[in-house]
């Protein structure tokens, strides 16, 4: 537990969204890693922030944050990856103390006895809820913190990790347009983020707001070494199952991070500031 919390503190992560996925082979990149965690619906998004090797169980301890709040009683023990294998172990800080026993579940409550006048009630509310009007574009969804990319961020502005979880969130349940996305994203902005962002916005005026996004957690994202970045690449292959294009795909992302390693390298660590 202590070394968890530790680790948390170190990342930036706090520890109520924090989890720890123990015996993932080490040749398994961080995109297997959070594609099998995605299909834990009750995580939200998910973001590998922190890989070690353990010897005692020849494998990889994985520190993953989420954009929901981990219950240990509401996730499974163990989770089958995405490429197959043996499954990997769940654990969150708050269930490291007690050798991550999970408690009792509960029965299930007896299912309520419903009348006609009730039932008719719920269909009638139900119907309520779905044709319920569209939201106009000048409603506030949820006013994105402000973020400029300097580390350590300065009071009043949000981690890198926490802008993109709630820029994804408004990004996929808001129903405004895209130009309104794009809107909100850019003015959450200051500082080298801001330029990053006005830089796509010059080389693609029809850029997504997915694709903003993209830019600054391949800018800022990533706090891995190169050779660790060129390792992840190196050892990419094509998952079973997987459609080429979509390998061709993670390929892209993995080699734009290695790249973009090399050049902030070559630029002495301000490619983000000064974009080269």
């Amino acid at each position: 537990m202590s070394l968890c919390i530790n680790w948390c503190k170190g990342k930036g992560v706090d520890p109520k969204h924090a989890l720890m996925v123990r015996q993932v082979p080490t040749d398994v990149g961080i995109d297997t890693i959070e594609e099998t965690l995605h299909t834990i619906k009750r995580l939200g998004r998910v973001k590998v922030r922190g890989k070690m090797f353990d010897p005692e169980i020849n494998g990889l301890v994985v520190l993953c944050v989420c954009s929901e709040v981990v219950n240990i009683r509401e996730i499974p023990m163990d989770v089958v990856p995405s490429v197959g294998g043996e499954p990997w172990v769940l654990s969150v800080p708050e269930n490291m103390d007690n050798g991550n026993v999970p408690q009792a579940p509960v029965p299930p409550p007896e299912p309520p006895t419903f009348t006609t006048e009730q039932f008719l009630k719920s269909i009638g509310e139900i119907l309520e809820k779905t044709n319920r009007p569209v939201v106009p574009e000048n409603t506030a969804f949820k006013r994105l913190r402000a973020f400029s990319g300097n580390i350590p961020p300065p009071a009043g502005e949000e981690t890198l990790d926490t802008l993109l979880m709630q820029a994804h969130l408004m990004v996929d349940e808001c129903v405004c347009s895209d130009g309104e996305k794009r809107k909100r994203i850019i003015e959450s902005l200051k500082g080298p983020a801001l330029e990053m962002a006005q830089a796509v916005r010059s080389s693609d005026p029809n850029a997504t707001p997915n694709d903003y996004l993209e830019a600054l957690e391949r800018a800022f994202g990533s706090s891995e070494s190169g050779e660790d970045l060129y390792y992840v690449f190196r050892a990419l292959r094509q998952n079973h199952g997987e459609r080429l294009s979509d390998f061709l795909r993670r390929m892209e992302h993995a080699l734009t991070k290695v790249v973009y390693s090399a050049l902030n390298n070559f630029c002495g660590g301000q490619l983000s500031q000064t974009l080269c």
